[in-house]
């Protein structure tokens, strides 16, 4: 349809809808609700990396310790030895126990002075305490690898070890790390002691490090608890933004379905930007769109009440003067009469029901390559052999260039005999009609010029509005329905062209319709 054409092709309002995705409000609403998972998701690796980068350290620190003390022990006397376990592990918070060549505990530092740091048993741990609870739930969320757990065994020799056993099979420090009951690790270093077969097991427990990572972690906690509580009063805010407004679409919408479209003044929302201001505008457009569709309708209807009544009267009064006339010549005269007052409301009639399913034709119609050149040709011809040019000449002239469009045949054929029966009805008996075919910039242009009156400048437009007719004085209804152009324009609109009013290049008077469509490639 002509006014859905113009509608389409270069509303500005289109182009902020394609740069309106900056402003979506998808985007906003899942940056607010996403923002606290990525905080989390963030925070969960970088303390996973944390707590690594410690335990590594840690490690280091462990082998170094394993390696000095054994060569500090290495050839000392008992005593000497007791009195180094003693001191290293009361200044380093360290359990060192030596073991003999047969694996048995010879030494225990925890045994020579008081221990420097207490591992809870696991039935004196709750197990469901929040901290250990978290820092499973963390574990398994950052797929950390399960560790053994610590247990000091009930017979303490070497052999309750692996790592004392690697230690003393491979002559090379061994270091394994466990879980405590409490949630805090334990670090176990082995290494050989001199060249007696004696083996040390060195104990630490980093619990700064799982105390640390708990505290970030509280801070991580409390961090995303903040972001939540944001996001939720955002969300709320942006879905109050979102419903408001849709009710007040959907109460205007419901009020224009229940026919009080007149009394409803359907929200614009200037002041937005995004897709709701998008859609009330649209809203808007579509409800303004409607009520001028009801307008044409009721005009058309209007119009055709009038007009038709004409014909329609003529046609009654001489088919009811028939029955009562004798005069074979009258009788012919009436007869004729009213075969041209059926003819004239059945063009009207055919005009109305082209016009109201062109645009469903032409949506499923399939496009084929079409010589505008060679259709202009057969159309004039074919018209000079009916007589329906009435005594006027019709000039074809094409410069060199091809002139194939794609489109549908029939369709652009029905468009050139309306400009064509434009011409005819304007121009004077005698007249001249020039048809000029160009091709320009990837476009082939069809120019047809009359010699009557011309077309104001301000109702060039209007001339394509269905349902306007301005017909040359005297002119029936029924030959001209004043919807030959409105057809034309839809026609070339769907064919991605367009059909528009000039006056002559000459400067003589007259009219010209240019059809306008893409060129085939």
């Amino acid at each position: 349809m002509a006014e859905k054409g113009s509608v389409l092709r270069g509303d500005p309002r289109l182009d902020k809808l394609r740069w309106s995705r900056r402003l979506s409000l998808t985007s906003r609403i899942l940056f607010v609700n996403v923002l606290p998972l990525v905080l989390l998701g963030g925070g969960v690796l970088y303390l996973d990396s944390y707590r690594k980068q410690l335990l590594d350290e840690r490690f280091k620190l462990a082998l170094v310790e394993a390696q000095i003390t054994a060569e500090a022990l290495a050839g000392a006397t008992p005593q000497r030895q007791e009195a180094l376990l003693i001191q290293i592990g009361k200044e380093q918070r360290l359990r060192i126990r030596v073991y003999g060549p047969d694996g048995k505990l010879e030494s225990d530092s925890f045994k020579l002075a008081a221990p420097s740091f207490d591992l809870p048993e696991a039935t004196e741990v709750d197990q469901s305490d929040f901290a250990l609870r978290m820092d499973r739930w963390f574990d398994r969320v950052v797929g950390a690898p399960a560790l053994p757990d610590y247990v000091d065994p009930e017979a303490d020799d070497a052999s309750a070890w692996p790592e004392l056993v690697r230690a003393r099979e491979e002559s090379l420090t061994q270091i394994v790390l466990r879980d405590a009951p409490d949630g805090t690790h334990v670090i176990n270093a082995a290494a050989p002691v001199g060249l007696d077969g004696d083996t040390l097991l060195i104990t630490r427990n980093p619990a700064d490090i799982t105390q640390s990572v708990r505290e970030a972690r509280t801070t991580v906690a409390l961090v995303v608890l903040l972001f939540l509580l944001v996001s939720t009063l955002l969300s709320f805010f942006l879905a109050q933004t979102i419903v408001r407004p849709l009710r007040e679409l959907v109460q205007a919408a419901v009020r224009v379905r229940q026919g009080r479209d007149r009394q409803v003044e359907v929200p614009r929302l200037p002041d937005r930007r995004d897709e709701i201001g998008m859609l009330a505008r649209a809203v808007s457009d579509m409800t303004a769109a409607l009520r001028h569709r009801i307008d044409a309708v009721e005009s058309f209807a209007a119009d055709v009440a009038h007009e038709i009544k004409n014909p329609l009267a003529s046609l009654r009064s001489a088919t009811e003067s028939l029955g009562t006339v004798d005069d074979p010549e009258l009788r012919a005269q009436l007869l004729d009469i009213a075969t041209h007052d059926v003819r004239r409301i059945d063009r009207l009639v055919t005009e109305i029901s082209d016009a109201s399913r062109i645009d469903a034709e032409l949506s499923r119609a399939e496009f084929e390559r079409v010589d505008l050149a060679e259709l202009l040709r057969n159309i004039v011809s074919s018209r000079e052999e009916r007589g329906e040019n009435e005594g006027r000449a019709v000039t074809i002239s094409c410069d060199g260039g091809a002139h194939s469009v794609s489109g549908v045949g029939m369709r652009l054929e029905r468009v050139i005999e309306n400009l064509l029966d434009n011409a005819v009805s304007f121009s004077p008996p005698n007249g001249t009609i020039d048809a000029t075919l160009i091709r320009r910039e990837g476009r082939v242009l069809l120019t047809v010029c009359d010699e009557g009156p011309g077309i104001p400048e301000e109702k060039r437009e209007k001339v394509f509005h269905r349902f306007h007719s301005d017909r040359p004085e005297g002119e029936d209804f029924g030959n001209h329905s004043g919807l030959g152009l409105a057809i034309g324009r839809t026609i070339a609109e769907a064919h991605d062209g367009s059909l528009h009013a000039e006056g002559r290049s000459d400067g003589s008077e007259g009219a010209c319709l240019v059809l306008d469509l893409p060129a085939a490639r």
